[in-house]
């Protein structure tokens, strides 16, 4: 937890949120990220619904949420992979910076983003 260090405040951490249409396509979207190296976790909930501006029309859709855990030097090859696996024309693609949290966890984040292989269980 944010500790009141100045330092403390920026981490290398980010979360890249998006949504899929069904958790299949999250699973295999999730799984990719993983396994490639470009994500040391993705989580998937929902379903939930969303109602969103498409081509001048109000649209509804039952959508499953996905959190991706990485670190800013992964967003771009997080994000084309994304882009890459994704069924939606314009996928959701918003990058939330992270500025504290359990300083093992934000570790774990950056090993496993960094090519090192698993660095510990959950």
């Amino acid at each position: 937890m944010y500790n009141g260090n100045p330092s403390y405040r920026r981490t290398m951490a980010v979360l890249v949120l998006t949504t899929v249409p069904d958790l299949e396509r999250g699973e295999a979207i999730a799984r990719a990220l993983v396994e490639e190296g470009l994500a040391a976790c993705a989580s998937i909930g929902g379903p939930m619904t969303s109602i969103y501006r498409w081509q001048g029309a109000t649209e509804q859709a039952i959508e499953h949420q996905m959190v991706i855990k990485t670190v800013r030097e992964q967003v771009t090859a997080v994000q084309a992979r994304v882009v890459a696996l994704h069924p939606y024309q314009l996928p959701e693609l918003v990058v939330l910076e992270v500025t504290g949290g359990s300083a093992e966890y934000l570790a774990w984040i950056r090993a496993e983003t960094a090519g090192s292989g698993s660095a510990g269980t959950r």
